[in-house]
């Protein structure tokens, strides 16, 4: 960040008094300027308790790889509707969101990634355009090989590690952090991810 957004002065970085971190400061009009990691919403849309739909991805990063459906989410929306918003996007799939599956960090590139369980209300999905292709697989038909992102990985190993009795606390995953001590872990959390 350079200018502020209000007044269109240029900016300092600096920890303003009170903080602890530093942040792009205007020093005509005083503003802080806070720039906060961005959420990653998607589903783990699970059919029949045992086959799960994946994406082949049609746009950078991670072109032709498998993932999760899952993007950005927009102002104005909960965690939920943006994740099944981005799933009726992706795969123009119908979803009934039945809770948080995971929450995995990525410090490195400032993203929290949340992904839900949720239901396939019916198998009328297709391609949307930001998918090659959409399919359903059973655990030993996932192309592992072939997954885009380490937070995809974790979650589908996590839903195969639990099977259907899925577990009311979410998974927690960062990559490329330690495990938090057991007294700050929050939500249940059984595995991370190794890189």
């Amino acid at each position: 960040m350079n200018y502020c957004s209000n007044c269109g002065e240029a900016v300092e970085l600096r920890i303003p008094a009170g903080d602890s971190l530093p942040r792009h400061v205007c020093p005509a009009c005083q503003s802080i300027h806070y720039q906060n990691p961005r959420i990653i919403v998607g589903c783990l849309p699970v059919w029949r308790q045992d086959q799960i739909l994946l994406c082949r991805r049609a746009i950078e990063p991670r072109l032709g790889l498998w993932t999760l459906p899952s993007g950005f989410m927009e102002n104005g929306e909960s965690a939920e509707a943006g994740a099944a918003r981005e799933t009726l996007e992706e795969a123009n799939a119908r979803v009934r969101i039945l809770g948080l599956h995971t929450m995995y960090s990525v410090p490195h590139i400032n993203q929290v990634h949340l992904l839900f369980r949720a239901d396939l209300l019916d198998v009328d999905f297709s391609p949307g355009v930001e998918s090659l292709e959409v399919e359903l697989f059973r655990q030993e038909e996932i192309p592992w090989s072939e997954i885009a992102f380490n937070s995809v990985r974790f979650s589908l190993e996590r839903f195969f590690e639990g099977g259907p009795a899925w577990p009311r606390a979410a998974y927690l995953g960062a990559y490329g952090a330690p495990p938090a001590p057991p007294d700050q872990r929050g939500l249940q959390n059984s595995a991370r991810d190794k890189v």
